[in-house]
Formats: C-alpha cells, structure tokens, sequence
C-alpha cells in the first residue's frame, strides 16, 4: 500500500512514522534527524533500540513497551499500538511514531496504520530509514540482487515447510530468542540438511555488530540471540530447487535444445510416465531409499515435462497445477485447515468423500466418477471397493469376507462353460481383493511380492540345472521341485526380499 502523504483536509497534521535505522546514529537519515527536530513529542515502538539514546533531546518521548507486558500474543500487541496512533494522529498535532529500522521492513504495526488510517481519514507519512538489510550485505559481503530472499523468522517459526528457494541466499529476520529459532531451525530442517551452514549475525548496522558461522542443527543452541539477531542462510552447493528443475526442463523444451525433448508430446509420454510410476513402486518394495530418490527425480521429470508441455500450448501452468492441488488439499482437509473435526482415519476418508461429493457440479455423477480405467484391475477393484465402503457399503466383519472368497472358489468348480468360468474366475479375484483390504494388504503389492518370490525361485532351478550341466527340459518334475524347496529355505535364513510392509495406494485423487 503506498503511503499517502498529503494532510487531513480540515488541517490535522496526520501521522508520521520515522525509521531509525538498524542502530548506529551515524545510519540515521538527514529527513529522520530533521523530522525528529521538528517534532515535539514523539512515541517509539521501543526504546529498546540503540540509536534512541542519540535521538534529539528536546522532544518529549514516549514509548510502548509496556503494552508489550499487557497482552498474550504480538497480534494484540501490534493491534493495540495501531489503534493508538491512529487515535493520536486525529489530533490537530498528529503523532510522530518512531520505529526501528525502515518502517516497511519487519513492522507490523506499520502496515496496520496504513490499511487503517484512510477510514479515519488521515494521512501517513513516511520518513525512510535504513533497514537491517544493508549492513548485514555488507557484514557478507553480497548483492542483494543475486537473488536474496527475506523471511520473517516468527512466521516462519509457525510454518512446517520454508517459503524459501534454496538455490538463493536467505536473510531470516527477528530470529529473537531461542524458542522462535527453533521453530525456524525445524522448519528449515525440512528443505536444507541439519549440517548446512547459517551465519548468526548480531546488530548488523550497530555498534556491537558481529557475525559467525554455525551448522543449521545448532541454530538454537546460540544463548545470546535478541531482538537484533538475523540469520543468513546461503544457498545449497547444487542446484536443488524446483524452480531450477522447471528451467532445466524448459531449456530441453526451447529453440536450440534437446531435439528428442522438443519432439515429446503429452500422448508420445504416456509410457514413460506409466513406467516411471513402477520403478518408483519397485524401488518401494526393495525398500532402498537411494533407489527410490533416483527413481522419485525421474517421476518428477515427468511431471514437469507434461508441465512445460502445457505452458507452451497454452492451456495451463505449472502454478496452476500447483494452486489447484494446494486448494484441494486444504479444502478436503477442514479438519486441519478448518475448524471439522475428525476422530480417526475413517472419519476423515468419509468427511473426504463427501467434500467430493459438494464439490461435483452434477448430483447425479456416479460415486466412481474419476476412478482411472487404465488402473491395473487389482488396483481398480481395490479403488472401487473403498469408495463404496466410504458411504457404508461394506461387510460388518472380516469373517464373512473370507467365506465369500471360499464361496466364489466353488462357484468356479461348478461354473459349466468358459463364459461362466471368466465370470466366476473375475468373482473370485474381485472377493480376494476384498479380502486383501479388510487385512490391510495392497493386492497389487502382494502380487509383484509373490511374482518376486515365484521368479526368484525359478532363478534358482535355473541355476541348479546349470550347474549340473543339465537342461530344464530333461529335468524331472520333482527334481525340479527338490530345487524349488531348498530355494524356499534359502529365502528364510536370508534377509527377506522385500519389506514386511504394507503400501496403500493413495486416497488423495
């Protein structure tokens, strides 16, 4: 909002907010100085700052650091303080309000005298003042215009995942005490890893002024940390972020780059994308987290490229696709973002499903309305199975789901012909499926599990018949089997192939 520096018509002299500077008087601009010789009285947010003691010393001073000790939480605080300039600037002398820095750096009660000054009719004037900013760029020696980013530490304190670009250096303000640079320590903890250097940088512009290097991890081990302590966090070595990944990409995309790249089409990545989607599942059943980093990148460049895509033809972005994930996410999740509340797992499943139901445009669509007819059958089935389970369509107990496996097993055996046998045969997977669900079990994880097993196993034959100099084919039925069995018995004194876990195919579509 931009400040309005022309007077109140009936002739009140309206608000002036001065900055003072990061805190050595030298820093403190000539319209500061002027502006404070001219006034009478001033009010400083606080006088904890350390150019105050070199203000003139005519003007009568008042501060607000006792509201500080009259509220719960810096909102009420800043509020207070708002409302009462405002309050002093309807006085034909208007107020003077002084705070530290440059009023629109780091001050809250700043931008709330701006939004609410014009109802009261009143104009601001700003008088600049050196932020802390440029003397910590000069404590590190860097241009701002490399990219640097400003956070406010409490903000980010609150937050689970930092706003910030990791590709680019960061300045993290009002990091003032050890309680608010642990919260930024954690939410950093998310995006860098705990031994990346940060650099403490204490009264940056002051007389006191230092900075030293420490690791992220021990941001909140520092004793000394105040109201003037900002943290610097350089940029990653390699390049890591996702807006740099989307430049790669578009770069392939552009005149003069990859010509495979520039020839791909959403419909000519369909497999990729499709095969991308099981390496990522594969590297999960061999739970090998290096493995799954790799093959997660590769996804993402799927993702991206059918992002880029769409940039070019115009039909979307990729923030479209990010806004649009970031609104459902918080819409189907009231009982996080909202004031819903939701119990347990199943109540939030149902709370979900009937969020998509409000958000349909037709009534009447089908609950299975958006289910993938290119999803694995297994998958499909399971994704079925949950959807009506969600509005009560379900078995009361586990016990009859296993007598309806057993009755569709004998429904096969007096199937009569291969139509019915097709039938009965889809019957009995579509129960078992079922059954895999009551358990807790991804049937398509238990199949690639026993497809392992039974590949494996065989593998092992194979390897038996060479090392006798034999083929398969003159092999026994039940030499074949000897070999099968002490394979089996190889698998339980190894460590197992795959983890004893169970994967769940993600409800969040």
């Amino acid at each position: 909002m931009r400040a309005n520096t022309q007077h109140k018509a009936d002739g009140n002299a309206g608000i002036t907010i001065i900055g003072l500077g990061p805190g050595d008087e030298r820093m403190l601009t000539r319209e500061a100085w002027d502006a404070l010789c001219c006034a009478e009285e001033v009010y400083l947010r606080t006088r904890h700052h350390p150019t105050v003691e070199h203000l003139p010393t005519h003007p009568k001073v008042h501060t607000f650091d006792a509201v500080y000790e009259q509220h719960d939480t810096f909102d009420q605080v800043y509020d207070a303080i708002a409302h009462e300039i405002i309050r002093l600037g309807d006085r034909p002398a208007g107020v003077v309000y002084c705070v530290p820095g440059h009023p629109l750096v780091g001050e809250s009660t700043v931008q709330r005298i701006l939004e609410w000054a014009p109802a009261s009719g009143l104009a601001v004037h700003l008088v600049s003042g050196l932020s802390f900013v440029e003397p910590a760029l000069e404590a590190l020696g860097i241009d701002a215009l490399d990219g640097l980013q400003i956070a406010d530490g409490t903000r980010l304190a609150q937050g689970h995942h930092p706003w910030i670009n990791p590709d680019l250096p960061a300045l993290i303000a009002q990091v003032y005490n050890r309680v608010v640079a642990s919260g930024v320590k954690l939410a950093l903890m998310n995006l860098y890893h705990d031994d990346h250097p940060v650099v403490i940088i204490k009264a940056a512009g002051g007389p006191s002024h230092s900075h030293h290097e420490i690791r992220l991890y021990e941001l909140d081990w520092q004793d000394d940390l105040d109201h003037l302590t900002t943290v610097f966090v350089p940029p990653v070595a390699k390049r890591s972020s996702v807006a740099t990944f989307q430049d790669v990409i578009a770069r392939l995309r552009a005149p003069g780059g990859c010509p495979w790249d520039r020839e791909q089409t959403h419909q000519t990545l369909e497999s990729n994308l499709l095969e991308e989607t099981y390496e990522v599942l594969a590297a999960l059943d061999a739970d090998d987290p290096t493995k799954l980093c790799e093959e997660l990148g590769d996804l993402l460049l799927q993702i991206v490229l059918h992002a880029q895509i769409a940039t070019e033809e115009e039909t979307f972005k990729a923030v479209d696709v990010l806004q649009g994930i970031i609104a459902k996410m918080e819409r189907r999740h009231p009982h996080v973002f909202g004031d819903a509340q939701a119990n347990d797992s199943q109540e939030v499943l149902r709370n979900w499903e009937q969020i998509k139901r409000d958000e349909r445009d037709d009534p009447a669509r089908s609950l299975f309305d958006g289910i993938p007819k290119g999803l694995p059958a297994l998958a499909q089935a399971l994704e079925l199975q949950r959807r009506a389970a969600r509005v009560g369509f379900d078995w009361d107990a586990p016990e009859p789901v296993l007598a309806k496996v057993a009755e569709e097993a004998g429904e096969i055996q007096r199937a009569e012909d291969a139509d019915a046998r097709l039938d009965e045969f889809g019957d009995l997977l579509f129960s078992l499926v079922n059954a895999a669900r009551w358990m807790e079990i991804d049937p398509e994880t238990a199949l690639r599990h026993a497809n392992q097993r039974f590949a494996a196993r065989f593998q092992h034959i194979e390897q038996g018949a060479a090392a006798a100099g034999r083929l398969l084919e003159d092999m026994s039925l039940a030499e074949m089997d000897v070999l099968w069995e002490q394979a089996k018995a190889g698998e339980a004194s190894d460590a197992p192939h795959a983890p004893n876990r169970q994967k769940e195919v993600s409800d969040h579509a």
